[in-house]
């Protein structure tokens, strides 16, 4: 008997996809890079291919749901007290217009795939999100949810950030990157930095064809043009950051697993 697939939008670093291989389901993320941080790896099938571009009919009789984690960068940065990230808000809110288009629109992304898959979907974001998406079904922590939530869910106590460094060396493990991850995700680019990759699932013609790979992690975009010239902040900054922020935006496995369970046919 095949096992049932789901389908990871914006997948990172794979913690949506962990816990439903943990629970007897074949995975397949899709992300616009493949990144590895020492051993941490994207866990299951990866496509190289942006959410936007998606058609959600591909998936229709070849999978049984999707979830999804579009990237938080500018909700977090505008529930912040800081003036750039109020002014962000501000022209949001001058041009709703925009709100739509612009600053939902891979948010709105995961929903039109599921709707042309009719397949359930979960969407998972931060709490910065609502006053722009509309309030959120449930939290687990600083981890909030929107779509086919379902009504029994996994209890936790809401955990501030514990201190220690952003910065993560992926050669020896130093560094804290759990964090608060509300606050974190908040110091990171505001801006949405993907753009379409040309590739698909390969040798599968059901998924549009394309690059098919088996590892890999979406590494959100840091701090860029906001770090002045001449700081002496190398690419070693950067990419630790990366990593650091990767891990911070990983889906917890009892959530996942839980989920995994309630929809597995």
């Amino acid at each position: 008997m095949s096992k049932p697939v789901v389908i990871d939008l914006f997948c990172g670093l794979g913690g949506w996809s962990k816990g439903f291989l943990a629970e007897g389901w074949d995975a397949i993320g899709f992300d616009i890079e493949r990144h590895s941080y020492g051993g941490k790896c994207y866990p299951a099938q990866l496509v190289l291919q942006d959410v936007l571009t998606l058609d959600g009919r591909q998936f229709r009789g070849r999978a049984q749901m999707i979830v999804a984690s579009p990237p938080c960068q500018r909700y977090s940065y505008m529930a912040m007290p800081f003036s750039r990230g109020k002014k962000i808000a501000a022209h949001y809110r001058q041009h709703p217009e925009l709100i739509e288009s612009d600053l939902n629109a891979l948010f709105n992304a995961a929903f039109r795939v599921a709707r042309e898959a009719e397949l359930p979907l979960v969407v998972e974001n931060v709490k910065g999100a609502q006053p722009w998406v509309g309030r959120a079904k449930w939290h687990y922590g600083s981890y909030y949810l929107w779509g086919d939530v379902p009504a029994l869910m996994p209890m936790t106590l809401k955990v501030k950030g514990w201190g220690g460094t952003w910065f993560y060396n992926a050669e020896t493990g130093q560094g804290n990157p759990n964090r608060d991850r509300c606050a974190d995700e908040a110091l990171k680019r505001p801006g949405r930095n993907f753009h379409a990759h040309e590739n698909g699932l390969g040798s599968s013609p059901s998924f549009n064809g394309g690059e098919h790979e088996t590892r890999g992690v979406k590494g959100a975009e840091p701090v860029g043009s906001d770090v002045p010239d001449g700081t002496g902040k190398g690419s070693w900054f950067f990419d630790s950051r990366k990593a650091a922020s990767a891990m911070i935006a990983e889906i917890p496995f009892d959530l996942a697993s839980h989920i995994a369970r309630v929809f597995k046919p």
